[in-house]
């Protein structure tokens, strides 16, 4: 009965022009059909029904995919009766019960047809709200649709009851195509639609999915719903290439010709000899080393096609599908022996071969069709092909223009399509992640080079680029968002495009942390002469609107901020994080110095350059140092008769006899506006004053509070020393430490305190690494990195290393709580490792350093020096301690001397055989410090004069530091000259003179 009954309704359907589920069109569609063909495939499938397409794929149950040439396409129904699709013809896809259809025409239109019964056939309707986006592929579920657009947009409609709109909505039923914002600039590479689920691919192999997961037909390892898109993690870096979906199961095809099948397995349709669901992709064994080339998903079935054996394999529910004797479920794949050809499912030279198969049923498999050719659809939506650039580039006229446009519009508007384009063709795209981009940069610059030939098409891809910026995304879902920021600096580098790349650097600086920090890690793994590219790029931009600015010279209307130097600011950043990449003058801006003068050093433009340490290099931060502090050093006076500029000094006598306790006296009891003066040092009791009685100060204030005996500071075999771990809030001795460590800096002076690297990195919010950790107490470092390096087990948990930290004097601190308690594993150690860091570095002398700090800003109330990276913040204050002491020969004057006199060749030969000690003696003797201007002895002059005095063998050498004057006597020989100059280098406190 129930077979006569169907056959009745067959019949019927075809008095009234429905032929397999396939509606006749009515005559006024017929215009839908006009237009170019295009270059399309298709795959069909429908409930209960399986096709394969032509080019090697097959679509999902109930999904229609299209890309490339429509053509050899094959339209099963569940009725036993197939219908063959010429590539005159549009494709169609509709829902299990027939009673939505979806038709994409061949021009890109998508029309649906509703129905009531299967009698009863609507007239198409346009789907209006996508009438301006050419459709590439279509897919439907039972109750839901999903259309993809030639931009790269995913729209979907129907029934939302488990989440399989992917829209995040709560609504049961969405009757409008609504956007998947959730995979917004992900370029896809295939849709497809299950009973109540969606799966979609991308180009790089990322598969996603939503919607009803009762069975674990999404992969995700677990059986709740989702109602946006979720990244199948399993299949990470697998590859995949095609996916199908039946009513509750989904298989995935890798271009390795692997199938992974997870989801409802109770009819065997997953081919693992169970009847299992699983929660998560599994491989199906018995097809490895097969190399599928072609899967499809029916209701409870699964086929697959091996192109090298020319055989179709099914597994899954037989009942009633196919015509033979088997009838239980199948758990493994099984071949199906085809009654055409002997057995062959195609033949090379022959353009239309197929194997039917016929049976009655519900579920039956009506028809298949295989051509010899294995490629994907990978290329549905627009991306730039090298064929198509080079013929429209090299035939460029305006004859052609609009056809052009046509071209460049739909890429270079679509963000998806953007990141879709220049991949990697050596597939090196399929293992995008935070380190891989998948983005052959050689392909962005050989585009660059071509279209930056022709003004007009470049104007064009600009003006798209620029439309599209304000709609990137914001808050990226995956590393294949990545690429349209990796890419768009490369074809913005013309000056006539610097305020799109300035958009393209807002559009950065938008991303949230984390996602600005996965961009930071794909600048980090570019290869060097791209990452230098991308440098010189922002370098460019950043001095055109620098230079801009100066024109301006109007403060009120200077930005906030420079986002091209923002962006240069952080790849700097990047570098030196990366540790093997390019040197630090690679970010200088040489022009910088002349803007620098034409800025001046006041207001908003001091807080630009501030923020942009990196494009400068030492010299011009020296400079615009020493420009800052005399501004705030000078004062204007008004007299009846003249307006004079006078520096601010602050007089600052001491006694040697008691330096430390003369010096805090001082600074407790100063205002805070005498930091602003220049400091006037004074011995008590000792002749001269200036600059080289300052750095004396300092030298002498140094070595004194980092003697062991004084207790202030830790001290380390390294030779360097750190802050205590207890500090008493009621003790100041840091706020003046931090207090005179400011006034070193802006007095323009150094001192010799022995600090480790980590205290200019917290000093300028960079966080201390374990690097630094082992600078200061080596040991400690290098058993950390032995924990990070140690490959057994077994040899960590004989350590017996515990979340601890053992403190002098025996007390315990745990690192984290219950740390005494927790052993160090090879999953736990990196995390132990960064604690203790941490802990050394950072939580132990927390207190100490909040002092020093607030000292500091209280001794430097310049501005300026946050422009020294850490490492030249620590040349700067701590100065050069390594010298090449044969260029200080190069830069000496004479004065009442011949450089042939034999005094002078007699002072150079006892000179060059001191030992490097004593030499650095007579540096501090000459100019009050034996550490010199951080950019080398190379900058640093002086002069040896000739005191003309009566007996100059009964006279010692004597030095005018502030000026850096050596008073060198006519001594008679150079064995004397050797013993006074010993002398008075080795006692130079006091022989200093001003």
């Amino acid at each position: 009965m129930a077979g006569a009954r169907q056959r009745q309704r067959r019949a019927k359907r075809r008095q009234n022009g429905v032929r397999s589920g396939n509606p006749r069109r009515p005559p006024d569609d017929r215009d839908a059909r006009q237009g170019n063909r295009g270059d399309r495939d298709g795959a069909v499938m429908c409930r209960g029904v399986t096709a394969f397409r032509a080019g090697g794929t097959a679509g999902g149950d109930g999904e229609v995919s299209s890309s490339g040439r429509r053509r050899g396409l094959l339209v099963c129904s569940k009725v036993a009766e197939c219908v063959w699709l010429e590539g005159e013809e549009e494709v169609r896809c509709w829902n299990c019960d027939e009673t939505h259809v979806l038709s994409c025409s061949r021009d890109g239109k998508l029309y649906e047809y509703w129905t009531t019964a299967p009698d009863k056939i609507f007239e198409p309707r346009l789907v209006k709200e996508l009438g301006n986006d050419t459709i590439v592929q279509i897919a439907c579920g039972d109750h839901h649709s999903m259309a993809l657009t030639r931009g790269g947009n995913l729209f979907t409609w129907g029934r939302n009851t488990h989440g399989q709109l992917g829209v995040g909505s709560q609504d049961p039923f969405i009757s409008k195509p609504r956007l998947v914002k959730g995979l917004k600039g992900i370029p896809l590479a295939q849709i497809a639609a299950g009973g109540a689920h969606s799966v979609v691919v991308s180009l790089s192999g990322a598969v996603y999915s939503w919607g009803k997961n009762d069975c674990g037909q999404l992969g995700l390892r677990h059986v709740y719903d989702r109602d946006r898109p979720s990244y199948v993690e399993a299949l990470e870096h697998w590859k995949a290439v095609f996916i199908s979906c039946g009513a509750d199961h989904t298989a995935v095809l890798s271009m390795d010709g692997l199938v992974y099948t997870f989801g409802a397995g109770g009819a065997g349709q997953l081919g693992h000899n169970s009847t299992r669901n699983e929660l998560r992709p599994r491989v199906v064994a018995e097809l490895w080393g097969a190399r599928v080339s072609q899967v499809a998903c029916g209701r409870q079935h699964t086929l697959v096609y091996v192109s090298s054996l020319d055989t179709v394999y099914s597994f899954g529910s037989y009942e009633g599908q196919l015509k033979s004797e088997r009838k239980a479920n199948h758990l493994v794949p099984l071949p199906i022996n085809s009654p055409v050809d002997n057995g062959k499912l195609c033949q090379e030279n022959t353009p239309q071969n197929e194997a039917k198969t016929t049976a009655e049923g519900k579920d039956s498999i009506t028809g298949l069709l295989f051509k010899k050719r294995n490629s994907y659809p990978l290329n549905g939506i627009a991306t730039l092909e090298r064929k198509e650039v080079k013929a429209w580039i090299s035939n460029f006229s305006s004859r052609h223009w609009e056809t052009i446009k046509k071209y460049i519009t739909p890429i270079f508007s679509s963000e998806a399509c953007i990141n879709g384009s220049f991949l990697d063709k050596r597939g090196k795209h399929f293992r995008t992640s935070k380190e891989n981009s998948g983005v052959d940069m050689a392909k962005v610059l050989r585009f660059y080079k071509k279209i930056s030939k022709n003004a007009e098409a470049y104007q064009e891809v600009q003006k798209e680029i620029n439309n599209l910026l304000p709609s990137l995304s914001s808050s990226p879902v995956s590393p294949e968002n990545f690429r349209v920021y990796l890419i768009l600096p490369f074809l913005l580098q013309q000056q006539n495009a610097f305020c799109t790349l300035k958009q393209v650097a807002k559009a950065i600086l938008r991303l949230r942390q984390k996602d600005l920090q996965t961009l930071e890690c794909l600048w980090s793994n570019l290869e060097t002469d791209y990452f230098k590219n991308l440098v010189v790029i922002f370098k460019k931009a950043s001095l055109y609107f620098l230079n801009q600015l100066v024109r301006c010279n109007v403060p009120e209307q200077y930005p906030e901020e420079i986002e091209t130097l923002q962006i240069l600011q952080i790849l700097y950043q990047v570098n030196s994080r990366a540790g093997s990449g390019l040197q630090d003058n690679h970010f200088y801006i040489p022009e910088m110095k002349d803007v620098i003068f034409r800025f001046g050093i006041s207001g908003g433009e001091m807080t630009l350059l501030i923020k942009y340490p990196c494009i400068l290099e030492v010299k011009n931060k020296l400079l615009i140092h020493f420009l800052e502090c005399n501004r705030l050093s000078w004062h204007l006076t008004i007299h009846p008769s003249e307006i004079q500029m006078l520096q601010k000094l602050w007089l600052f006598p001491v006694r040697r006899e008691c330096l430390l306790h003369d010096i805090w006296d001082h600074l407790r009891k100063a205002k805070n506006y005498q930091f602003t003066h220049i400091l006037e040092v004074c011995f008590v009791k000792e002749e001269g004053r200036g600059v080289g009685l300052r750095r004396e100060l300092f030298t002498v204030a140094a070595k004194a509070l980092c003697d062991p005996q004084s207790g202030v500071f830790r001290h380390f075999p390294s030779r360097l020393v750190w802050f205590p771990r207890q500090a008493s809030s009621h003790d100041d001795t840091f706020l003046l430490v931090g207090t005179l460590f400011g006034m070193v800096l802006y007095n323009h002076c150094q001192t010799p305190f022995p600090f480790p690297r980590a205290l200019f990195k917290k000093m300028r919010d960079v966080q201390p690494t374990l690097e630094d950790l082992e600078e200061l107490m080596p040991a400690v470092g290098r058993s950390l990195k032995n924990i990070l390096k140690e490959e057994s087990e077994r040899r960590l948990e004989s350590l017996c290393v515990t979340f601890v930290q053992m403190e002098e004097g025996g007390s315990v601190v745990e690192l984290k709580e219950n740390g005494a308690n927790i052993l160090v594993t090879k999953h736990n150690r990196k995390e132990f490792v960064d604690l203790y860091v941490n802990y050394v570095l950072n939580e132990s002398v927390q207190k100490p350093f909040e002092d020093f700090m607030r000292g500091f800003l209280r001794g430097c109330p310049a501005e300026s020096w946050k422009l020294f990276l850490p490492v030249e913040l620590q040349a700067v204050l701590l100065g050069q301690t390594s010298y090449d002491w044969h260029l200080l020969t190069k830069n000496v004057e004479y004065v009442h001397y011949e450089e042939s006199h034999q005094t002078i060749k007699d002072f150079w030969t006892v000179f060059h055989k001191l030992p490097e000690e004593k030499k650095k003696n007579f540096l501090a003797f000459l100019s009050g410090s034996d550490r010199i201007i951080p950019y080398g002895l190379e900058y640093f002059k002086f002069s040896i004069q000739d005191p003309q005095c009566e007996n100059p063998d009964n006279l010692y050498p004597s030095a005018q530091t502030c000026n850096h004057v050596l008073f060198l006597p006519r001594y008679s020989s150079k064995e004397i000259l050797e013993e006074k100059l010993l002398f008075a280098i080795e006692h130079s406190e006091g022989f200093g003179l001003c």
